[in-house]
């Protein structure tokens, strides 16, 4: 496989039927989020400076260059706050320092600035629905008494039965077992309970406190007058709760009568943030932007977090779980040009599902997070899996929109699923009893150079090995290696990226769906003036001719004979 660039002409028949007329794409940037490509970075993972086995901040400056030579516009970065890392980091005990393992606010200010002079701008995480135990807020509210102003940030609650023995609801924890837990006063009597909708380290803060609201928009505050461009906001949907918190009988969906997820009192949460980045610019260099993790099925109810007054955008989850089927992915597409009041995003992958090489590699390419252990059953073919993830990332980086890129994707790697049991890092695994395999096999450090582990993801001669361990496969996979061949899953994402920010139709022309056959999807990026760009994705089981075209400007793979083979994509230049 390559990246096989060629400039022939040909001439094969289309399908049958009429164009159909497509969605305009954003205008070109004077909103800068709306048509980049974002990568993820997972600070942990990325690259040691210091040779402790864990990354951080010295680690990202030194492979700045890396990242500009990809091509991509941004980086986000998972939480790089100070954290008992009880939830890798979305535990923050200090919404306004840096892990002393990650380095140094120092450290933060001066990347910050490298960054922007590589002409890469910079996304943080916010977390704003929970806190760690060890926030000062927290053990503050601990010490203090039942029914105080501290606790009230929180939602601690007297539990039912004869003694309070029994949480305040049958409400569940995301990662397993109940959502409350109970404290011990400071005379040392069993007390109240506490919400926490993931991790007991977590719990949740009460968005009905003022002082809540007031310290998060001064938190947002404190990183953009530092040079931040963007905020991602984790589990944006979660923030407010129903005050009588009524038990969940299952029936309930996201919105107004669900008791935590998708309330309407979320919104002015979000109007209030919007107006903070606004502050700061609204257009050009100078704007900040808002960026919603927002799981939700109603495209109706996710359009309300989006446009004027409220979030620029939110990512698109029904395309990164969708399989690999070309019916699917139209609807799904369709879905999400249709949301006209926010810019698209494109999402393959990211730090909480597995990898996209193994997802397509298995019989069953959907993906949920739901139903991991499900997925995990399956065997996985890894050459039909990166056959399938190379031609996934040329459909993906041709559609109207913001493209995200979670590290590693670029260099092709796979989720590792035969960790043992007794490195495993993530509270998934442990509070399902090992029935969920968990997070830990996206999030493996990644390679960088050499043939053995730790492949440069450490400086030489470190003492400490990687926090989890790299498979001996990925010799082949190092970011040197990849650079040196012309065929590999790096040297198509630095074309592709290239190829897209220089190319007027991709970066923000129309779009406008082609005749196909079955299993294909084709459309046109169509520019202002000049020729267009035809994105062919193939994902049939059986070669189909290409359309008529004056060039090839990228395949996934070989193209033979005028003819596109499965799992395939090319863009074509036409007209």
């Amino acid at each position: 496989m390559g990246i096989h660039v060629h400039m022939p002409s040909a001439h094969a028949p289309s399908g049958p039927g009429r164009p159909e007329s497509g969605r305009k794409a954003p205008g070109h940037p004077d909103s800068w989020w709306q048509c980049a490509a974002i990568y993820q970075l997972y600070v942990r993972s990325f690259a040691d400076g210091n040779g402790d086995g864990i990354g951080d901040l010295a680690g990202v400056r030194e492979r700045l260059p890396y990242l500009a030579s990809l091509g991509i516009d941004a980086i986000w970065f998972n939480p790089w706050y100070p954290s008992p890392m009880a939830d890798a980091g979305y535990d923050i005990s200090d919404y306004r320092s840096i892990e002393p393992v990650f380095g140094t606010l120092a450290d933060a200010d001066a990347l910050i600035a490298e960054a922007h002079a590589h002409g890469i701008r910079i996304i943080i995480d916010v977390v704003p629905n929970h806190a760690s135990s060890r926030h000062p807020w927290f053990t503050g509210a601990l010490a203090a008494a039942p029914g105080s102003a501290a606790r009230e940030r929180f939602w601690f609650r007297p539990g039912r039965g004869v003694s309070g023995e029994l949480p305040p609801n049958n409400w569940q924890s995301i990662f397993g077992g109940p959502a409350w837990t109970r404290v011990t006063e400071a005379d040392g009597s069993p007390g109240q309970w506490y919400l926490h909708l993931f991790a007991p380290e977590q719990p949740d803060f009460n968005w009905g406190s003022a002082d809540v609201r007031r310290e998060f928009e001064d938190v947002l505050r404190f990183w953009f007058s530092r040079g931040v461009d963007g905020i991602r906001i984790d589990s944006a949907a979660l923030l407010c709760k129903d005050a009588a918190l009524p038990d969940v009988s299952g029936g309930e969906r996201p919105g107004p009568a669900h008791p935590y997820t998708d309330r309407d009192d979320v919104h002015s949460v979000y109007q209030a943030w919007r107006a903070v980045a606004d502050e700061y610019g609204t257009g050009g260099s100078g704007g900040r932007m808002l960026i919603g993790e927002v799981w939700l099925p109603d495209a109706a109810r996710l359009a309300r977090y989006v446009g004027p007054g409220e979030l620029h955008t939110v990512f698109n989850f029904p395309y990164l779980n969708c399989p690999w089927d070309a019916a699917s992915l139209r609807r799904v597409i369709d879905e999400t040009l249709a949301l006209a009041e926010a810019p698209a995003t494109w999402v393959l992958s990211n730090h909480d599902v597995d990898r996209v090489v193994s997802r397509y590699g298995r019989p069953d390419t959907a993906f949920s997070l739901d139903q991991r252990p499900y997925f995990h059953r399956f065997p996985v073919d890894l050459a039909l899996g990166t056959r399938r993830a190379r031609a996934a990332a040329l459909l993906t980086m041709a559609l109207p929109g913001a493209v995200y890129i979670y590290q590693g994707e670029e260099l092709g790697l796979w989720e590792v699923q035969d960790i043992p049991d007794e490195l495993r890092q993530d509270p998934i695994w442990t509070r399902t009893a090992g029935a969920d395999p968990g997070r830990d096999g996206s999030r493996i450090p990644l390679p960088w150079s050499g043939t053995e582990p730790p492949f440069g993801f450490s400086p030489a001669g470190s003492p400490s090995e990687p926090w989890l361990p790299q498979p001996k496969e990925w010799r082949d996979l190092t970011v040197s290696a990849e650079t040196a061949s012309p065929d590999s899953m790096l040297s198509l994402y630095r074309e592709a990226l290239r190829i897209r920010r220089s190319s007027p139709g991709l970066r923000d022309g129309s779009m406008t769906w082609q005749p196909s056959a079955d299993g294909v999807l084709a459309f046109d990026r169509l520019p202002g003036e000049g020729a267009a760009v035809r994105c062919v994705a193939n994902l049939s089981a059986g070669p189909v001719a290409l359309p008529p075209y004056a060039s090839v400007l990228l395949a996934s793979g070989p193209l033979a004979d005028g003819s596109l083979p499965p799992d395939t994509t090319a863009w074509l230049r036409v007209g």
